[in-house]
């Protein structure tokens, strides 16, 4: 077997010239989450690097233009500008906007050798403004690796290959599926190459990091993979769409895409199957046909496969001269079994499963109907947790100092906040007198007793009062105005009575619990 990839390096700056026609002066880069996402070469020679803060870019290069991420863009583009490939190898995947893989033995027995299938394809996906890089090997992997430097690796030389390459390669391209935290494990036990990697005993590597050690292992010892674009007997599990009026248009196209991924996931969830490789087919109104094949490395999601069904048939409408869709046809060509798993948030459970259930609740009730927590600054407990929604990047953890901040351990239990009837407790001395701070900021006797409800503790330490005199200028769960906060320790019963610990408020001349331990 011979596998040919094609590489196009920073295809989301490529994507963006393409569309404006090249139009767009360098450097270019493109923002996500106000940070720099990919830029080009032009933008790394002036100091641009991926990560950092668009201000930051801005200021090391003022004539750098940034433009938003948009993945339909890049996934319209992309397959708009692989149907070119389709005259040249009859075997093509997609593994991800902006890389291709192609069955080169075929391509090459067809056009008479390996370079002239390799140049022919470097041809069909020449655009002006647009660079592309090939490489050549036996495995899927060791070709995706071997385009990022434009070399052809001989049959058989594949091991030889690998042997000088930087453990980095792993994580360098996306679509082969390695893991960064087993990479950079690796890295710190003194692994530096693909070499020393595939000299290491199989069984250890998948004894010590599992599936993924397993996997990168495979890659770095060019174990034998499988063919582009085989024809894999499966269950049939197609689905297909013939819609009343043909598909002219990119919003009719959108929802085409969305209820038919629906279908096609609704089929797979009842088969108990997950899909790795998905054939997208049209039919069109001349009665030809078109067809492409998407391939990841995880199992397809719904939301995924509507996306790239999405992006492919806009390539199609708006690039590659399709005319009007009549038929629309969804065929899983790879299945997988998906992991078991035990409850939804049960130990064991996949965070690929729980994120796919989030997502269907977001996309039925909004984006904001599923939160999750954010750490950020501040001095007491419920202000250090901010909830945004799930899948937002939300603020950046403040690291600055925060003088009077509660001291650790921090409580581990948020109640229904100082206003609800239940947090009211009564603290009192040693003569049962009843505990206040003063306007010096002190206690006015040291703490003996606690009631809270019907409950009784007898406190066996305490620290504190910490003033509190801030957020009078902003809306805050804590009502503005000058408060103080201690720890308190109590046992509840006797000697042996369980001990607990809360962290009290003093406002509005009472005691009431903000948070327990």
């Amino acid at each position: 077997m011979r596998t040919a990839a094609l590489w196009f390096p920073d295809w989301p700056v490529q994507a963006v010239k393409l569309e404006s026609g090249d139009e767009l002066a360098e450097p270019v880069a493109i923002a996500a989450h106000h940070r720099i996402k990919v830029c080009s070469q032009g933008a790394r020679e002036v100091g641009v690097r991926r990560g950092m803060k668009v201000r930051n870019a801005q200021a090391a290069a003022p004539e750098l233009t940034v433009v938003d991420d948009n993945p339909d863009r890049d996934g319209r583009m992309f397959a708009a500008l692989a149907a070119g490939l389709d005259d040249v190898a009859a075997s093509v995947e997609v593994l991800r906007p902006g890389l291709i893989v192609a069955d080169l033995a075929a391509a090459g027995k067809f056009h008479g050798s390996e370079d002239k299938a390799l140049e022919m394809l470097i041809d069909a996906a020449s655009r002006r403004g647009i660079d592309a890089l090939a490489g050549a090997a036996d495995e899927i992997a060791t070709a995706v690796i071997a385009a990022r430097s434009s070399q052809v690796v001989a049959p058989g030389e594949s091991k030889a290959f690998l042997e000088t390459q930087s453990l980095g390669v792993l994580v360098a391209e996306e679509a082969l599926g390695a893991d960064t935290g087993t990479v950079k494990a690796l890295g710190q036990l003194g692994i530096a190459t693909l070499g020393q990697l595939a000299s290491l005993p199989p069984a250890a590597m998948t004894t010590r990091f599992g599936q993924p050690g397993m996997l990168i292992h495979r890659i770095a010892a060019a174990a034998p993979d499988r063919r582009v674009a085989p024809e894999i007997p499966v269950e049939d599990l197609a689905v297909a769409i013939t819609p009343e009026d043909p598909i002219e248009r990119v919003d009719a196209a959108a929802f085409a895409a969305r209820a038919l991924a629906a279908s096609l996931h609704e089929r797979l969830k009842e088969a108990g199957h997950n899909c790795l490789r998905l054939k997208v087919t049209a039919e069109l109104g001349d009665g030809t046909r078109v067809e492409r094949v998407w391939r990841t490395r995880e199992a397809l999601t719904e939301a995924a496969t509507a996306d790239r069904v999405r992006w492919q048939l806009d390539g199609w409408l708006t690039g590659g001269g399709a005319g009007e869709i009549t038929s629309l046809i969804l065929e899983p060509l790879e299945l997988a079994a998906p992991e078991p798993v035990g409850e939804l948030w049960a130990d064991g459970a996949s965070t690929d499963t729980a994120r796919r259930v989030v997502e269907r609740v977001q996309s039925q009730l909004g984006i904001e109907a599923v939160v999750q927590p954010r750490l950020v600054g501040g001095r007491g407990v419920a202000e250090r947790v901010q909830m945004v929604p799930f899948g937002e990047a939300g603020p950046s953890a403040d690291t600055h100092a925060w003088p009077g901040a509660i001291p650790a351990p921090l409580p581990a239990r948020l109640g229904g906040g100082i206003d609800h009837p239940a947090s009211r407790i009564s603290l009192i001395d040693d003569t049962a007198q009843p505990i206040i701070v003063t306007a010096e900021a002190l206690l006015s006797a040291a703490p003996y007793a606690m009631a809270w409800g019907e409950r009784r503790f007898l406190v066996t330490g305490w620290a504190g009062p910490w003033p509190v005199d801030e957020g009078w200028w902003t809306q805050s769960d804590i009502p503005a105005g000058r408060l103080a906060r201690m720890q308190v320790v109590g046992r509840e019963g006797g000697p042996d009575g369980a001990v607990t610990g809360w962290l009290l408020v003093w406002s509005r001349r009472s005691w009431r619990v903000e948070a327990v331990y």
